[in-house]
Formats: structure tokens, sequence, C-alpha cells
């Protein structure tokens, strides 16, 4: 892990990020002492639902409208 001071921070920003793009950590330094991180940002995990496939069935009822009364008890809940 390579360390930079504010200075040099503001001065190599760009560079900087490269290092980090390509896996390096760099520690921002006032003097010398530790104040920030510069880390890479860790993508996402593609999520796949496929694991749930056959197991839940939505029916075409799930998509019509509620009874007023039940849709007025949503709508009042936080008042």
């Amino acid at each position: 892990m390579s360390s930079a001071t504010i200075h040099e921070a503001k001065t190599h920003l760009s560079r900087l990020i490269e290092q980090v793009e390509g896996g390096s950590e760099i520690t921002i330094l006032r003097g010398k002492v530790a104040v920030a991180r510069l880390v890479p940002v860790r993508k996402p995990r593609k999520r796949n639902l496929a694991i749930f496939k056959d197991q839940f069935h939505v029916g075409p009822e799930f998509f019509e409208p509620l009874p007023e009364d039940e849709l007025h008890a949503w709508n009042c809940e936080s008042e």
C-alpha cells in the first residue's frame, strides 16, 4: 500500500486514481498522520434469480386493482 500527502494527492489525483483502478490502495496523509484511503470500488455481484425459477407463481389476480376498502386502508394507515 502506498501513501501520498494531501498536497501530492491534489496535484496527482489522476495518477493516483489510475493506480487504484489497477488494484492499489493509497493512504492519504496530513503530515505523517493517515487521514483517508483511496480504494477501488467493488463491482456489485450479479444476482442470479434463476435459483427461484418455478418456486413461485403470481396469478393474474395479483395485478388487478384492490377493492376500495382495502385501498383506503393502505392509504390511511400513515395518517
